[in-house]
């Protein structure tokens, strides 16, 4: 259709809808409060209204808040559909994925359903007073509760999405030969989506460069030093004056320095606790307070099998009940199923299944946790020290890319492009290694699929971690996450090549804690110019 491909049509649609979403938050009332401020002023004239109001807003630097909030948005939303779409063709364009998305949220929720029945606990319940006051007393030493667990299981893990992701067909791939051609392949993702060379991906990470100095990198001496660790520091404090949201993005390609990352991090998502965010958050805690969940249950328990058996993590326990237990509260947290292919559960009162009247959104959140769903949070405590600033930061992230870490999608962010990302390069590039491991009966992705799904969190060490996340701020795409998968299976390449089984495969890429992030990438990627 023409006027779908119209450029201003496209931008209309785009306009409109930002100014339709920005109505709806508190900076808009803001800054209609500083306009009318400035409007006020004795000094300002009603022929020159519009240009003293807005030089006004532009010298407080209302103007640069509103630019990042636009900004934001367009990152949040950049694919914005015709009007006349319906809402299903919004959030998925393919039937057959919108069919896969919606039996495993079924799925899901059997799973959920049959605990309940099984352990004889209901999906919520009011707490008693007396136990809302110990709540509240042990809220900062929720670590040392350690209430009885042994029955309870993860709804579900990594392998068994992967299992599912396995089963995806396109069922109009069998009408075309040339379809067939195109699909036969070694991996375990058969599915038409394009996704991007090793070529496209050297123009998009070309900061990675093995010429460009990166932070928290020693840079080899042949090449000619770029800014000192310290001259470096400087220009992040420019950075972070200038409240730019691009401009901190641009400077994070190289990485942000230690004591900088949590200030850039939130500029780039445009996160600035107020009093508001600071009340909402003690709002979101009396709720807690005042219902228990099964799903309280479910995040001790992920926390227990991998936080806190992580010499990294397990000292931010409290921590992570603390911001964990406040999200699954949280209702901000269903905006972001707009822009998802996935459907927040309902639960029912009992005897009116199916009518909506009688449904509510379970979770509050809308997000069942799964098995290592914790670990996206956990690094995240090495940033930030501030419990609120913590949560907004996890929360803006979550809403932004790791939802798209466990929903079946078809967006080049989703974990569905990643897998095929990874096994498209790791086959182009390293084609003697993965056939010699599916002939030993090692499919690359088993192994890589757990680090996608969770990001790396629990599997590098934190510090090359927060280095990886840099640059997914950085450039607002997870596809740096395939590339890493990758890059590893080349560096350990050698030992690869000798294994005989999945078990000698998962000795080798059993501990990646060595591992220096960056000079592996620039391998991957520069090394040799295919």
């Amino acid at each position: 259709m023409s006027s779908s491909s119209d450029p201003s049509e496209h931008l209309a649609i785009l306009i409109s809808h930002i100014v339709q979403e920005l109505r709806c938050t508190v900076l808009h009332s803001q800054l209609k409060r500083a306009a009318q401020v400035q409007a006020a002023r004795p000094n300002v004239h009603l022929s020159d209204l519009k240009r003293e109001v807005y030089n006004a807003l532009v010298e407080t630097s209302w103007e640069r808040k509103l630019r990042n909030a636009v900004y934001k948005h367009m990152a949040l939303y950049p694919r914005i559909s015709h009007p006349l779409a319906s809402a299903e063709q919004c959030k998925e364009p393919l039937t057959y994925i919108r069919k896969a998305q919606s039996n495993w949220e079924k799925r899901i929720l059997k799973s959920l359903n049959s605990m309940c029945t099984e352990l004889s606990v209901p999906l919520a319940r009011k707490r008693p007073i007396q136990e809302q006051k110990e709540l509240k007393m042990k809220w900062n030493e929720l670590g040392t509760d350690e209430p009885d667990l042994s029955a309870f299981r993860p709804v579900y893990a990594p392998k068994d999405f992967l299992d599912v992701l396995m089963t995806l067909k396109n069922p109009n791939s069998n009408n075309y030969q040339e379809n067939n051609t195109l699909l036969h392949n070694w991996g375990l993702i058969q599915l038409p989506f394009k996704v991007k060379d090793v070529k496209q991906l050297r123009e998009q990470y070309w900061e990675l460069s093995m010429m460009e100095s990166q932070t928290g990198v020693d840079d080899p001496s042949d090449i000619v030093p770029d800014p000192t660790e310290n001259e470096r520091a400087k220009l992040g404090k420019k950075v972070l004056q200038q409240s730019h949201s691009p401009v901190a993005q641009q400077f994070a390609k190289k990485g942000c320095p230690t004591n900088q990352r949590g200030e850039l991090w939130a500029q780039m998502l445009d996160v600035t606790p107020t009093d508001n965010d600071k009340l909402y958050y003690e709002q979101l805690k009396s709720y807690v307070f005042q219902h228990d969940l099964l799903v309280d249950s479910l995040i001790y328990k992920d926390v227990k099998l991998t936080a806190t058996n992580d010499d990294n993590y397990f000292v931010f326990e409290d921590y992570l009940y603390q911001a964990l237990l406040v999200f699954s509260r949280d209702t901000q947290v269903l905006k972001h199923f707009a822009n998802s292919s996935a459907t927040p559960a309902k639960s029912y009162i009992r005897g009116k299944l199916g009518m909506e009247e009688y449904g509510v959104v379970y979770p509050p959140n809308g997000v069942i946790p799964f098995h290592g769903f914790s670990m996206y949070v956990a690094p995240l405590c090495y940033v930030y020290h501030d419990a609120v600033k913590l949560y907004l930061v996890f929360r803006e992230m979550y809403m932004r890319y790791f939802f798209r870490l466990h929903n079946i999608s078809s967006h080049p962010q989703g974990i569905v492009s990643l897998c095929i990302l990874f096994e498209s390069l790791l086959q182009t590039h390293q084609p003697q290694l993965f056939y010699h491991l599916r002939e030993v009966g090692v499919q690359p992705l088993k192994i890589a699929f757990k680090w996608l799904m969770r990001a790396f969190s629990g599997f590098l060490a934190s510090d090359q971690l927060l280095l990886l996340w840099d640059r997914i701020l950085a450039y607002n795409s997870l596809e740096i996450l395939a590339v890493m998968a990758m890059a590893i299976f080349a560096f350990r390449r050698a030992n690869l090549m000798q294994v005989t089984s999945l078990q000698g495969a998962d000795a080798v890429l059993f501990d990646l804690t060595s591992l220096k992030i960056v000079p592996i990438l620039q391998v991957a990627l520069f090394s040799s110019q295919r």
